[in-house]
């Protein structure tokens, strides 16, 4: 083994951790971007782990019998038992090959390839570049097995949830929603699981799809129809970027294969891609990939409008699939954001690149949820700012931070989603927190509301949470760093973290505070009674509710209104769900308190066995931040800004509501600050940024080729040419009216043109 892995090994195995560990970190700070010598360990190849084909096939086989049941339109929960069932398979198969295989990576560093099946192969010659392979085959190391084990077990209890919120839509399209459901988590397994970057397109493709379906899931909503279209329209200029980059990449490596692609780079020295544009381009075009998939700036609007799917959709796009990908592929591609991939002129620039996209749409997601209203919503944008966080921690220079993150966030940001769908299930579909409140004292609604307070501390990043172990890693690396610039990035994402505490307890203060308000939503004619919210109420996430809840009840601790609304409590399910996540949440933190017993962090050891052990450092053992040791003062500085957002948010929607309004109504009547208030709550119009610089130039241009097609292709040149032959056959209609005479006249008018036009050559020097 090269002696660069050698810390990594001693880490692996438990030994000499720290002082290994301590060494390598402050190496990597201090370089950046030059990790010195790249090594990869090859791949073990093991046919006898063919069994973990089931991890897909459970989910396809579920695919299979959802679509059965759709199109032989089955009314009754079978899609959901065995959607439910499907992912518990995988999830089991998923712990399963971790406890098998987690030893040996962590002892050997080599990545597991198990071969399945043939599926492209090109060859047009015998020499290099003259083959294209790409063979169905599974490639688990640290970072693949992490990302099945979180997807599995989030995904089996998001299909638990959905069973029962989906329960309305029994008689319509509860088999086509699990049928979408099941080809989204097969799909992302896929993608992270392939052995090479043909099977990870084939998979970030099916979940693009997947999402489009699912956000458009209430076709008969129009709103929900437009943000179905954006999400797939936006992701395609990222698929792009993808497509792109694995043609370059196959260009100058000359394969696709994983195992065979990070060989190939760390057989190449840094002085052979000094001006190569084509390798300089390629971590480009993965970080265009990343901004669509991941929603980072400028490609982020699709993302709140992905509220209009139902919420378990949004809870799975936004914690376990979808969204997650496009750090996937930053950790997976990490090499590429070297010296020794792309040369020193650019490496640099590429990672800096990344660390300032993610931090700008950290900040900039963040500022926009403050501005929100309507809950569900706010915890979109807080997605945004959260996957802003991840990239930053790439950026940086820290993979391990990102992936931490990633993982401690798909627990908190699913019980948050989940929280929100128990509450708008329950309130007819109002997800506007101005006209709910006091929900902690609503009988069926505590554990609800106890969970959403766990969720948003977790958000807030308090002390001591999960969210706070794994963000903390990305803040410490980007404010010890020897690069001014990143360390720019660390004091904008501290400021961030403070926004984020202010948004997250505005949310909860609104909801679960204070006295008991329901103004029930556009399903009001819904109720406890019945047990039917419809359809209508659940997708809406993206429009205007202010015109709902006219009669609105203060009512005491019952919360319903003088027609009879009653609010629908969460079921046995959905609480169970809420509790395991919970649980799930507090445990994501574990890692780090072993680190602190044990010498080792869980997280980390997956990031340094694979191919971004180059970037799983946690920061330098003894970095300082404003002249003090760092570790303190971070804590110090990020305990602050939490406490800070916490408390102004308590004061303006807890403790004195009226303030709050109060002070926002100050702000749109002052000509200063109007744009401050305004632009929030209108994610400062990027939306409309975009349809003044592309929507109405193609809106225009799409009119006049219109009217080009109407009138000068179809009314003049296809009119003029399909008429052409009629006029000429009406020229010569005289000569053709059946008689004997009038043919021969006509034979012989065409001899003397014949002859005449024979003569006219040979007067003319033709026949010479």
């Amino acid at each position: 083994m090269h002696a660069a892995l050698l810390p990594l090994i001693a880490l692996a195995t438990g030994d000499g951790a720290h002082a290994a560990d301590g060494h390598g970190a402050a190496h990597a700070a201090a370089a950046y971007a030059d990790v010195g010598t790249l090594q990869f360990a090859k791949a073990t190849v093991d046919t006898s782990y063919g069994w973990l084909k089931w991890m897909l096939l459970a989910p396809l086989a579920s695919v299979a019998l959802c679509g059965a049941f759709a199109m032989l339109k089955v009314r009754g929960r079978l899609p959901a038992l065995f959607t439910v069932a499907s992912f518990a398979v995988a999830a089991v198969l998923a712990v399963t090959v971790y406890r098998q295989w987690g030893p040996t990576l962590f002892s050997t560093h080599a990545p597991l390839a198990v071969p399945l099946m043939d599926w492209l192969t090109f060859r047009w010659g015998d020499g290099p570049f003259q083959s294209f392979t790409a063979n169905f085959g599974l490639y688990l190391d640290g970072i693949s097995i992490l990302w099945i084990l979180f997807v599995t077990v989030l995904a089996t209890l998001i299909a638990l949830y959905a069973s029962e919120y989906m329960e309305s839509d029994v008689k319509a399209g509860y088999a086509r929603f699990f049928f979408a459901v099941s080809l989204f988590v097969t799909s992302m397994l896929i993608l992270v699981m392939s052995d090479n970057l043909v099977g990870l397109y084939l998979g970030w493709e099916g979940v693009g799809l997947c999402s489009y379906m699912l956000i458009g899931y209430y076709a008969s909503q129009p709103g929900a129809v437009a943000a179905s279209k954006k999400a797939f329209v936006m992701n395609r200029v990222g698929d792009l970027g993808l497509a792109l980059a694995i043609f370059l990449i196959w260009t100058n490596y000359g394969t696709v294969q994983y195992d065979g692609l990070f060989q190939a780079i760390a057989s190449s020295g840094a002085g052979t891609v000094q001006g190569s544009w084509s390798k300089a381009a390629i971590p480009f075009l993965l970080l265009l990939a990343v901004c669509g998939k991941s929603a980072q700036g400028p490609l982020f609007t699709w993302l709140p409008d992905a509220m209009w799917g139902p919420t378990p959709v949004s809870a799975l796009i936004h914690a376990a699939t979808m969204v997650t990908a496009g750090i996937y592929l930053l950790a997976r591609m990490a090499p590429f954001y070297t010296v020794q991939a792309i040369g020193s002129e650019w490496a640099e620039p590429a990672l800096l690149t990344v660390g300032w996209i993610g931090c700008a749409t950290a900040f900039i997601g963040a500022t926009i949820a403050c501005g929100q209203f309507d809950y569900k919503r706010v915890f979109a944008y807080s997605t945004i700012s959260s996957l802003g966080y991840m990239v930053m921690g790439l950026g940086v220079g820290t993979a391990f931070g990102g992936v931490y993150y990633v993982f401690t966030h798909a627990w908190f940001k699913a019980l948050l989603f989940l929280t929100a769908g128990a509450v708008m299930h329950g309130m007819a579909g109002q997800v506007d927190f101005r006209r709910l409140g006091g929900l902690l004292r609503v009988p069926g609604f505590r554990i609800t509301m106890l969970c959403m307070l766990l969720g948003c501390l977790w958000l807030a990043t308090a002390p001591f949470s999960a969210a706070a172990l794994s963000k903390d890693i990305i803040l410490y690396q980007a404010l010890t760093s020897d690069v001014e610039q990143v360390r720019w990035m660390g004091w904008l994402g501290l400021l961030t973290a403070g926004i984020t505490a202010y948004y997250a307890f505005r949310v909860w203060f609104r909801l679960a505070l204070g006295p008991v308000r329901i103004e029930p939503g556009p399903d009001q004619h819904h109720g406890h009674d019945d047990h039917d919210h419809g359809a209508a109420g659940h997708g809406h996430g993206g429009h205007d509710h202010g015109s709902h809840g006219a009669h609105a009840a203060h009512s005491g601790g019952h919360g319903h209104d003088a027609h009879g609304f009653h609010p629908h409590p969460p079921g046995l399910r959905i609480n169970f769900v809420l509790v395991v996540l919970a649980v799930g949440s507090i445990l994501a933190g574990l890692p780090t308190y072993l680190e602190k017993s044990e010498g080792f962090n869980w997280i980390q050891r997956f990031v340094q066995n694979s191919s971004a052990w180059i970037r799983a450092t946690g920061g330098p053992e003894h970095g300082q931040i404003l002249g003090r040791d760092g570790h303190g003062t971070l804590f110090v500085l990020a305990t602050g800004v939490v406490v800070a957002g916490i408390a102004l948010a308590w004061v303006l929607h807890a403790g004195n509501r009226a303030l709050g309004d109060r002070l926002r109504d100050s702000m749109l009547k002052t000509p200063g600050l109007k744009w401050l208030a305004r632009g929030s709550e209108h994610g400062w119009y990027v939306d409309a940024v975009y349809n003044a610089l592309l929507g109405v130039p193609l809106w225009l241009g799409a009119q006049v080729l219109a009217f080009l097609d109407r009138f000068v292709l179809d009314g003049v040149v296809f009119a003029a040419v399909g008429r052409l032959p009629g006029f000429l056959a009406r020229v010569f209609q005289p000569l053709y009216v059946g008689t004997v005479q009038a043919y021969a006249l006509t034979m012989a008018g065409g001899i003397a043109l014949i002859f005449a036009w024979v003569v006219w050559i040979w007067l003319s020097g033709g026949a010479s």
